[in-house]
């Protein structure tokens, strides 16, 4: 019965940011679990056909398209490539995301509007892509939100805008999507071990791990696993919420 319930045989999922890091765990224990994947990237081709071949390896079909979804009309094309390669969507995994951390007296127009763009504007862009095909039949929305969006965070007032907006988001589109079958959450990371936390310098790192209770940083399969979760039919009674996974440093 478990096995079941967690079993994603013959779902078709997007997952934008999928070629590295958590998008990249994410993408491939989806396919683990049985999913076919459209693997979006917008950076290395060579990052990209590594991940779709281990997604091959696994018995699992898999499409990349390279596209930049903070740019609506992209991502559209994300959604038109899903149903013309598969024919449907029952998983859209928003994942895309950047930093572009300073303060707030020093932070520049562009780079504040490069982070909504990229993070916060993507989920509206790829929703709406897939929302007509995920309505037809149901399905599910998960989006990448932060602990930072709860929080906040000095130096990081785009991107916290970007994770706290995600959550709000996540909780409208659950109430719209319902009376058609689609759930919709998000997960909130805490500091995962990503190339995004490796730009942190060392002695910062040691003071965020001692602010984590359970002494660690995350890594991106535990993050992977609890979207597999929320995307399979052991929870499908949970819709709009956001899960926190970060080892208690919210707490």
């Amino acid at each position: 019965m478990l096995e079941q319930m967690y079993d994603l045989s013959g779902k078709v999922a997007v997952v934008t940011g999928g070629s590295r890091g958590i998008g990249k765990a994410i993408a491939l224990g989806l396919a683990e679990a049985g999913a076919d994947i459209l693997l979006n990237y917008s950076r290395s081709d060579k990052e990209a056909d590594k991940v779709k071949k281990e997604i091959e390896k696994l018995g699992r079909k898999c499409v990349t398209v390279r596209a930049n979804v903070g740019n609506f009309q992209q991502a559209q094309n994300i959604g038109k490539a899903a149903m013309n390669h598969f024919g449907k969507v029952d998983i859209l995994v928003n994942n895309a995301g950047i930093n572009r951390d300073r303060m707030l007296k020093r932070m520049t127009y562009e780079q504040w509007e490069e982070v909504i763009h990229t993070n916060l504007s993507s989920v509206f862009n790829c929703t709406k892509a897939v929302i007509d095909p995920l309505s037809k039949e149901g399905g599910v929305i998960v989006s990448v939100s932060s602990v930072i969006g709860e929080m906040g965070n000095i130096g990081q007032a785009n991107y916290a805008s970007t994770k706290a907006g995600i959550i709000g988001f996540t909780k409208t589109m659950a109430r719209e999507l319902a009376g058609s079958n689609v759930r919709v959450n998000a997960i909130a990371p805490g500091f995962v071990e990503t190339d995004m936390l490796g730009t942190v310098p060392a002695d910062i790192r040691e003071t965020i791990k001692k602010d984590i209770p359970l002494g660690r940083f995350g890594t991106p399969e535990e993050i992977a696993l609890a979207t597999v979760y929320l995307c399979s039919p052991a929870a499908s009674w949970i819709t709009g919420v956001t899960l926190r996974i970060n080892g208690g440093n919210y707490i």
